[in-house]
């Protein structure tokens, strides 16, 4: 029977999906990415699968290459900058990705994140636990603008939520340059690639409002997190809400930490029970579909020849 690997960490045995799984047929292997791993703990958890749903694994050249019986490989969820689909696509093996899975499960995120910078909500209530009772005012939504990067599903989510409290949008429709000057939080919604990588830099906050706050539940590495802690710190803008970083989890000895005005949380953006059950059952269903030469999501299978497929 074909065997399937699962590293996302809320699928587990005895579940929607590893019954969906079972049924067509399929073994299925639990390892769980709870962590970094070495490229040889993962090339030992791919021993023998034919298929993989992942979480955020590092598919590089060198563990896709180790594994020669594998045919697909499924991330259940959005962004799959964690897998090199070059080597994927030269040694015949589909990926595939689930756009705008959670993308509901984001925008609203997103909203929370907004209103958590505008009411000092984090601090406020740091300040309780730790035995005093701060009042310090806080800022409406209302009339205030709203600077999206990316014009995905996630961003055309947020978009209608922000103008329900009576914020003004600001998209792809004007050039980055005025979104950084005119936005009073800038938002990012876009994908880590090679031209975004370090697109909000020191040169890109110079732009933006010293009142103006970046929230950030993309990818970490779009943004460059110590020109971010130096603009925070000196007052250049007002402050930040990173649900990624550019690494994870948060090191101890990270730029971000001890900077008023940056909360960092734990990339946790999509994960709804409602999100999840539909990344699991979603990824499921393309997994099988891909493995019988029909994915639906694949971003690399139209280059895949014959010859490569294995």
């Amino acid at each position: 029977m074909p065997t399937i690997l699962i590293t996302t960490d809320y699928l587990s045995p005895g579940d929607e999906v590893d019954s969906y799984l079972t049924g067509q047929g399929f073994t299925t292997r639990y390892d769980p990415m709870r962590g970094p791993r070495r490229p040889a703990e993962l090339i030992a958890a791919l021993t023998g699968a034919d298929g993989a749903l992942i979480a955020n694994e590092p598919m590089t050249e060198q563990v896709l290459a180790a594994s020669p019986g594998l045919r697909a490989i499924v991330r259940t969820g959005v962004g799959y900058d964690s897998v090199d689909v070059p080597a994927a696509t030269r040694l015949g093996i589909s990926v595939s990705n689930l756009p705008g899975i959670n993308a509901n499960a984001v925008a609203e995120y997103t909203i929370a994140l907004l209103l958590a910078q505008a009411r000092n909500l984090v601090p406020m209530a740091a300040g309780v636990a730790a035995g005093g009772w701060p009042r310090q005012d806080g800022s409406e939504l209302r009339g205030k603008t709203l600077g999206l990067i990316g014009r995905g599903a996630v961003a055309q989510r947020v978009r209608p939520l922000a103008e329900a409290f009576g914020m003004t949008v600001l998209g792809h429709e004007v050039p980055l340059e005025l979104l950084l000057r005119d936005a009073d939080y800038v938002s990012i919604h876009t994908a880590l690639t090679p031209r975004t990588r370090h697109l909000i830099d020191a040169a890109a906050l110079a732009r933006m409002k010293p009142t103006a706050h970046l929230i950030n539940t993309a990818r970490g590495p779009i943004v460059d997190v110590a020109a971010l802690a130096e603009a925070v710190r000196s007052g250049r803008i007002g402050g930040a809400a990173l649900d990624v970083v550019d690494v994870e989890p948060l090191p101890a000895d990270s730029v971000l930490r001890g900077v008023d005005g940056i909360t960092v949380y734990s990339h946790m953006g999509g994960q709804t029970t409602e999100a999840r059950r539909d990344s699991g059952l979603c990824g499921a269903r393309e997994l099988v579909a891909a493995l019988a030469g029909k994915p639906e999501t694949s971003v690399n299978a139209h280059l895949i020849t014959p010859e490569q497929r294995r």
